[in-house]
């Protein structure tokens, strides 16, 4: 078994972690928490959202908090568009990079965004060209690759089929998403195996929630497969909808504890990251969803 020797995180906690929260968090709060990540290391941040503000609220700040950005050089901004209208008002941001998304549950996408999985892939079909056109690199989520809250189990066939999409569209990269947290190790490998089929194993990344507590144990599988590039969420911001009261994202701290343990690089300062997770939390009034930024924490970070 031959693993990476160096891991690259996607932190995506300012955009899909914020995005669930119940009180608004001020464009200056978000601001920082980036600036404090991208001190802590991280090269690759998913900042915000260009959506409809009715749908989420969260996001309607997204021009601001994208001006507000001290940008470093080799940081890559990423924001989500989920149309062409979303990527026209993106665009007067400059990000570096574009997120769509779709699923690879049918149920889950009628529930969603309501239309059929193939529906979804033509609307993002105009935006990926007008990106690419651009000189954007475009990402894809594929989110219920596991499990779905409707349909139950989801099979590696369907994970591949909706790969096979985006490949087809143009998308660059594709993440495979446990959205709902219900993966194992097995299901998780059988997925990726799936999104290989169409994408080169650079062009691939895992996103797994931590709803049954299975997050870290699915980025060690995927990690055995090859798989070098992982989204986690600062302090585990987000949580699962489809579950009332369970965790969300896996916590970036989490896993860079796990990595750094496996002597595997990230560029990331653990210490300065746990600060950052730290920064959030008490902004939110509650506690860090990361065991590891806890830990550290209650024994005075001597890490």
């Amino acid at each position: 078994m031959k693993l990476p020797s160096r891991v690259k995180l996607v932190e995506v906690g300012p955009r899909d972690g914020l995005q669930n929260e119940k009180q608004p968090v001020p464009a200056a709060v978000k601001i920082e928490l980036v600036h404090r990540l991208q001190a802590a290391g991280l090269r690759e941040i998913e900042v915000t959202s260009f959506v409809s503000p009715k749908w989420v609220p969260q996001m309607a700040d997204n021009a601001e908090v994208m001006a507000g950005i001290a940008r470093q050089s080799g940081v890559r901004y990423s924001v989500l568009t989920p149309n062409l209208q979303g990527f026209e008002a993106a665009l007067k941001s400059r990000p570096d990079e574009i997120v769509v998304f779709g699923a690879a549950s049918e149920a889950f996408s009628r529930k969603n965004i309501n239309c059929s999985i193939a529906e979804s892939i033509e609307r993002f079909a105009p935006v990926v060209q007008a990106a690419r056109a651009a000189g954007i690199y475009v990402r894809g989520a594929m989110s219920c690759a596991v499990g779905c809250p409707y349909e139950g189990a989801v099979a590696p066939e369907r994970v591949g089929y909706l790969a096979g999409l985006m490949k087809g569209i143009g998308v660059q990269h594709v993440g495979v998403a446990d959205t709902i947290g219900v993966g194992t190790p097995l299901k998780v490998q059988r997925a990726i195996e799936a999104t290989l089929q169409h994408f080169e194993i650079n062009d691939v990344s895992g996103h797994f929630h931590d709803t049954y507590g299975q997050a870290l144990a699915n980025t060690l599988a995927a990690l055995e497969l090859g798989v070098w590039q992982f989204d986690t969420s600062v302090a585990g911001l987000g949580g699962c909808p489809y579950a009332k009261g369970a965790t969300g994202n896996v916590a970036s701290e989490d896993v860079v504890f796990m990595l750094h343990g496996m002597g595997i690089e990230t560029g990331i300062d653990l210490e300065q990251l746990v600060d950052a997770g730290q920064f959030i939390s008490d902004f939110l009034q509650r506690k860090s969803g990361s065991r590891v930024a806890t830990a550290l924490l209650n024994k005075g970070l001597s890490a």
